[in-house]
């Protein structure tokens, strides 16, 4: 620790931008501190995996849903209270429909739908740059 700085928890994550049809999936968490905010959906890595195959892996585990993973659309660096946040964000092809596992809801929205909507604070600074989307 340098000048009294603390040292952040460091966490990495992938999240998909899930696309159907000129509408972008968003979920809201289910459970814990943010409970009730929207995200774009995704989780942690795990040790030794690509960011795809964690994506992939991630949407199948949350919302039962086998996605296409296309390119990197933006790499966000946020600090929570608690952690520092590096979160990976592709565009995604839904290959079906999602089934909620741990969400508690999801929807399929338009630009002035996602902008209606309380999202996390990382996933927040997404919302403008998806104006390229529609």
């Amino acid at each position: 620790m340098e000048n009294g700085d603390e040292v952040r928890r460091q966490v990495e994550v992938v999240a998909g931008v899930v696309v159907r049809g000129g509408r972008v999936l968003a979920t809201c968490r289910g459970r814990g501190e943010w409970r009730g905010w929207w995200e774009f959906p995704g989780g942690k890595l795990e040790p030794g995996e690509s960011l795809e195959d964690a994506l992939r892996r991630e949407l199948r585990e949350e919302l039962d849903l086998e996605v296409e993973v296309g390119r990197r659309l933006d790499v966000v660096d946020y600090d929570y209270s608690a952690f520092h946040l590096t979160m990976h964000l592709f565009l995604c092809r839904p290959l079906g429909e999602p089934r909620l596992r741990e969400h508690l809801e999801a929807r399929w929205l338009d630009a002035e739908g996602l902008r209606s909507l309380r999202w996390l604070p990382a996933d927040e600074q997404v919302i403008a740059g998806l104006a390229e989307l529609f």
